[in-house]
C-alpha cells in the first residue's frame, strides 16, 4: 500500500520523505489555508520535493471552469494529479482532464455507486473519506471493501486511495481490505512506529546495557 501524506506542510513532507515513507502528497483548500501560502507556490515546491503524485484540488464548481483551473494547475510540475469533487461537473471534469493524459483524484466520495461514476470517467485515484463517514456513525471500512469488490469485478484501473485517514487503526483496517493508497496526517503516519511495548523494550535493554559496563563507540 501506497503512503501519500495528507499536508501542505513542506517541513513535515521532507522529514517524511527523508525517511521514505511518501510515495506521494494529498492537499486541500482548507490545508492550503492552514499553510498560509499561495496554492501555486507551495505546491511547486512540495512537487520538487516528492516524485509521486501531488493532488491540487480545483475551487470551481462547474464544469468548464473545473477544466481550466485544472488544466492550468497541471501545469505546475508533471507529477500533478488535479483534484475534482465527486459531483456530476467533476466527473465531467475528469473524464476531460484524464483523456488528455492528466492524473485525476477524484475526491469526496461517500459511496460505491460513485465510486464506480468515477473509475468510468476515467479517474486516477478515487478518495473515500472514511473518517467522515464515522463521524455519522456509519461504516468507512465497509465503503472501501464495496469499492475494492467492484472494482476488482470489472478490472478497473482506478486506484483506491483510503482517505480522512483518522488513526492507526484505520491505515491497518485499509491496508488488510486492499486499498491502494492512504493518506494521512503527518502525526497518524508517525504513530504507525510506536507500541508500549517497544519503548518498554528498549527501556529494559538500556539498563541491563548499563550494567555491563561496556561501550560500543
Amino acid at each position: 500500500m501506497k503512503f501519500f501524506v495528507d499536508t501542505a506542510d513542506v517541513t513535515a513532507i521532507r522529514d517524511l520523505n527523508d525517511l521514505g515513507m511518501v510515495d506521494g502528497v494529498t492537499t486541500n483548500p482548507s490545508l492550503i489555508l492552514k499553510s498560509g501560502r499561495d496554492i501555486i507556490e507551495v505546491t511547486r515546491e512540495i512537487c520538487g520535493i516528492v516524485d509521486g503524485p501531488v493532488s491540487a484540488e480545483v475551487v470551481a464548481l462547474d464544469a468548464d471552469a473545473m477544466i481550466a483551473e485544472g488544466r492550468k494547475l497541471a501545469e505546475i510540475a508533471p507529477n500533478i494529479a488535479v483534484k475534482l469533487p465527486l459531483t456530476w461537473d467533476g466527473l465531467k471534469a475528469c473524464k476531460v482532464l484524464s483523456g488528455e493524459g492528466k492524473m485525476v483524484n477524484v475526491t469526496l466520495c461517500f459511496s460505491a455507486n460513485q465510486a464506480l461514476l468515477a473509475a468510468k470517467a476515467g479517474a486516477t485515484f478515487i478518495s473515500p473519506f472514511i473518517g467522515r463517514l464515522d463521524d455519522l456513525a456509519l461504516d468507512g471500512m465497509e465503503l472501501i471493501e464495496d469499492i475494492r469488490t467492484v472494482y476488482d469485478n470489472y478490472g478497473f484501473e482506478t486506484q483506491i486511495l483510503a482517505a480522512s485517514i483518522r488513526s492507526v487503526n484505520h491505515v491497518l483496517d485499509v491496508a488488510r481490505i486492499g486499498a491502494d493508497v492512504m493518506t494521512a496526517p503527518p502525526e497518524v503516519i508517525r504513530k504507525l512506529a510506536f507500541h508500549p511495548l517497544t519503548d518498554a523494550g528498549l527501556a529494559q535493554f538500556m539498563k541491563d546495557w548499563e550494567k555491563t559496563g561496556q561501550k560500543i563507540l
